[in-house]
C-alpha cells in the first residue's frame, strides 16, 4: 500500500513539473501557429498607432510556456519622444482582482474561512446591511471632520434591512449588492470612500469601514453588481493573517510567480518605466483635426485627438501616493511579462517557478460560472469572465476561457483548451475613439493558430 501511494505521489509531481515552470523565449512555435500569419498582430497595432487613436501598446502571446509574440508599439511618453518598451509598467486596474482572489483563496485552502460564512463574522461593520429603496439629492456640500469637501451634493437615503447577510461567496462573485455606479457614487463620496486609488493617507481597513456604511443596490445574492467587493475581501485577508495586503500578495503570489515588477506603489528606481496615461478626446478643433493622419478616428468619431490625461490621481498614483493604501480591486501596476507568469500559473493548475501557489481543485472551482444567467450569456467565476457555450457565437476565443481587463485599457485571456495566454496592455482612458484594442488582440492572435 505504501509503495502504491508513493507511486501516485511521484506521478503527480512529474505531472506538475512537466508544466511550463518559466517563460521560454526563442522556441520554435510552428507546431501550433502559422508563423507567417503572426506579423498581422504587428501590422494591426502599428496601424492604430499611425492613425493617432492609440498612444502605445505592448502585446504578448504565450503557448505552453513558449513566448510566441511580444512587442511594444508607440510611445511611453509621446511628448518627450520616449518609445514604449516591452518592460514598461502599466496601470492594470481590475486585473488586480484575479491576483488578489488567488491570494485570498490560499487562505481558504488553509481552512481560515468558508465561502458561505457571513462577512460580519470578521468585519462587524457589515452586521446590518441595508438596501437602498429611495433617495433625495440635496444641493448641499458635505465635509469631513477636518473640514475637507467630500461631495458638492448630499444624498438623503431611504433604506430597508437586507433579507440576508452578505457572505464571502457573495463578495467573491460580485453579488453582494455593493455598488459604485449612479447615485451610489455620490453616497460613497459623502462617506469619504477613497475609491480604487488615492493620494490620501488612508488604510484599507478604514476604507472598508466606510464602504460598509453605504447601502446596497439589492439584496445579497440577487444580482451581479461589479464594485468594491474585492477590497472588502482584501481586508478579510489582512484580518486573518495580521499582515498588510501587499505583504500577503507578495508572499503568496508575486514572489512565487517571480513577478518582481508588480507593485501597488512603484519604487523610485522603476518609476521612469511607468507609461504616461493618455485620453482620446472628441473635442479636436478644426485646426487640430487637419493635422491628424489620414484615417485617424476611422473606427469611431473622426473628430478626436490623443492627449495626456489631466486626471492627476490616475496619472500619478503609481508613484505619488502616500503608500498607506493598497486596493485589492484595482491598485496594481506592472509589466505584461509579470502578468503572463501569473496566467501561466493558472494554466498550470496552480504551480509555477517550481512552486505550488494554489491547489488545482481550488482553481477548477474558481473557473466555474458562479452567477448563473445574471450577466446574460457570459458567466463569471471567482475572478474573471467565464466564456460559456451561450456566448460562443460572440467571440473567436475558446469556450471555457477566462478573461478580464482593467479600465485603463489592459486585458488578458487564459485559454485552457488551446493552452494559450493572450495579453494586451494600453493605458488610454477614457478611450472615446470607438476602437476596441482588446477584441482586436483576440482576433489577430487566434487567426494564426493551426
Amino acid at each position: 500500500m505504501l509503495v502504491i501511494s508513493f507511486g501516485i505521489m511521484t506521478s503527480c509531481i512529474r505531472s506538475e513539473l512537466s508544466a511550463p515552470q518559466n517563460l521560454v523565449y526563442g522556441a520554435d512555435v510552428s507546431d501550433a501557429f502559422y508563423t507567417e500569419r503572426l506579423p498581422l498582430i504587428d501590422s494591426a497595432f502599428q496601424r492604430y498607432i499611425d492613425m493617432g487613436v492609440m498612444p502605445h501598446a505592448v502585446t504578448m502571446v504565450v503557448h505552453k510556456g513558449r513566448v510566441v509574440h511580444q512587442k511594444a508599439f508607440g510611445w511611453r511618453d509621446k511628448e518627450a519622444g520616449i518609445v514604449c518598451r516591452t518592460d514598461d509598467i502599466f496601470r492594470i486596474a481590475s486585473q488586480t482582482k484575479a491576483v488578489s482572489v488567488v491570494a485570498l483563496m490560499t487562505l481558504f485552502e488553509e481552512g481560515l474561512f468558508q465561502l458561505d460564512e457571513p462577512i460580519k463574522k470578521y468585519i462587524p461593520e457589515f452586521a446590518s446591511p441595508q438596501v437602498l429603496v429611495g433617495y433625495e439629492i440635496v444641493n448641499e456640500p458635505v465635509y469631513d471632520d477636518n473640514g475637507r469637501l467630500l461631495s458638492s451634493k448630499r444624498v438623503e437615503t431611504i433604506t430597508r434591512p437586507a433579507v440576508r447577510d452578505i457572505t464571502i461567496r457573495h463578495l467573491i462573485t460580485h453579488t453582494s449588492g455593493i455598488c459604485y455606479d449612479g447615485v451610489f457614487d455620490l453616497i460613497l463620496k459623502q462617506e469619504g470612500v477613497a475609491g480604487h486609488n488615492t493620494l490620501d493617507s488612508i488604510t484599507l481597513a478604514e476604507n472598508v469601514r466606510r464602504i460598509a456604511r453605504v447601502p446596497l443596490k439589492h439584496d445579497p445574492g440577487d444580482d451581479f453588481t461589479y464594485s468594491y467587493n474585492i477590497d472588502v475581501l482584501g481586508r478579510l485577508a489582512e484580518i486573518l493573517t495580521d499582515k498588510d495586503f501587499y505583504t500577503i500578495l507578495k508572499e503568496r503570489v508575486l514572489d512565487p510567480c517571480d513577478m518582481h515588477d508588480t507593485y501597488f506603489h512603484v519604487p523610485a528606481s522603476k518609476q521612469d518605466r511607468v507609461v504616461t496615461l493618455y485620453s482620446f478626446r472628441k473635442d479636436a478643433t478644426d485646426a487640430e483635426q487637419s493635422t491628424l493622419p489620414h484615417g485617424a478616428g476611422y473606427y469611431g468619431d473622426p473628430r478626436g485627438r490623443l492627449v495626456k490625461s489631466e486626471n492627476e490621481l490616475y496619472q500619478t498614483f503609481p508613484y505619488a501616493s502616500t503608500g498607506t493604501f493598497c486596493s485589492p480591486s484595482a491598485g496594481l501596476c506592472g509589466t505584461i511579462e509579470d502578468y503572463a507568469k501569473f496566467c501561466q500559473m493558472i494554466l498550470n493548475g496552480g504551480v509555477f517557478n517550481n512552486k505550488r501557489v494554489i491547489g488545482r481543485k481550488t482553481l477548477e472551482m474558481m473557473q466555474k460560472n458562479g452567477v448563473g444567467d445574471m450577466r446574460g450569456e457570459i458567466g463569471f467565476g471567482m475572478a474573471w469572465d467565464v466564456f460559456t457555450p451561450e456566448n460562443a457565437h460572440n467571440t473567436i476565443v475558446s469556450e471555457g476561457s477566462m478573461r478580464w481587463g482593467g479600465m485603463f485599457g489592459t486585458d488578458y485571456i487564459i485559454d485552457p483548451k488551446e493552452q494559450l495566454i493572450v495579453l494586451m496592455y494600453v493605458n488610454n482612458m477614457p478611450n472615446l475613439s470607438g476602437y476596441n484594442p482588446k477584441t482586436l488582440m483576440h482576433n489577430v492572435t487566434y487567426q494564426a493558430l493551426k
